[in-house]
């Protein structure tokens, strides 16, 4: 990569002086049907309501796409975080809050999130398992569960609770719509 230099555009300071709009990251990590994209979907939805420029880039969504050369390896894992930073990164950059809900089951994979951005809020969607299991919108426990599925992450592969997050979110005590409220005025609070 010697030969690629990085060409000097717009920074984001003058952006947003000239749109009025501040980019950050919004970050959700949890076990998979903890409630993380629904949140996700709501916080989105409250941020555009209220004039804010947000956009949410859904794990699985970014999988038919930007990553579907991806499995789940843990290279594969950690290489479908790093993209979505990336791309997260570039919409901080540009004056969007971008609203990442994607599963990052290691420290190591939050943390190589957080590296990328500028603004990064990590949000804990706390939920336990059986919990989880007994939500399984998408039947994918009951899968990994019968061996179907190997490598699913709070079955057969490790998911580990966030060392570090701005907001915690306990989808076993609070409902969706009290959780998205809480962390739609975290977020206005620090714009």
């Amino acid at each position: 990569m010697t030969n690629v230099v990085w060409h000097r555009n717009l920074d984001s300071k003058y952006r947003q002086e000239k749109t009025g709009n501040k980019g950050m990251v919004i970050w959700f990590t949890g076990l998979s049907a903890s409630g993380k994209s629904t949140i996700a979907s709501l916080v989105e939805k409250n941020l555009i309501d209220s004039g804010k420029t947000a956009y949410l880039l859904d794990g699985d969504n970014v999988r038919h796409g930007l990553c579907s050369d991806l499995a789940f390896s843990e290279r594969d894992r950690v290489e479908n975080i790093r993209r979505l930073a990336e791309v997260a990164a570039l919409f901080e950059d540009s004056g969007v809050i971008a609203i990442v809900s994607a599963i990052t089951p290691m420290e190591k994979m939050r943390k190589l999130a957080r590296s990328k951005a500028k603004h990064f809020v990590l949000v804990y969607v706390k939920a336990d398992l059986d919990t989880c299991i007994e939500r399984d919108p998408k039947g994918l426990y009951e899968k990994a569960l019968k061996g179907e599925i190997k490598g699913y992450t709070g079955i057969d592969s490790p998911f580990e609770q966030p060392e570090q997050y701005e907001i915690l979110l306990d989808t076993d005590k609070y409902d969706v719509l009290t959780c998205a409220n809480k962390v739609t005025e975290y977020i206005q609070g620090v714009l």
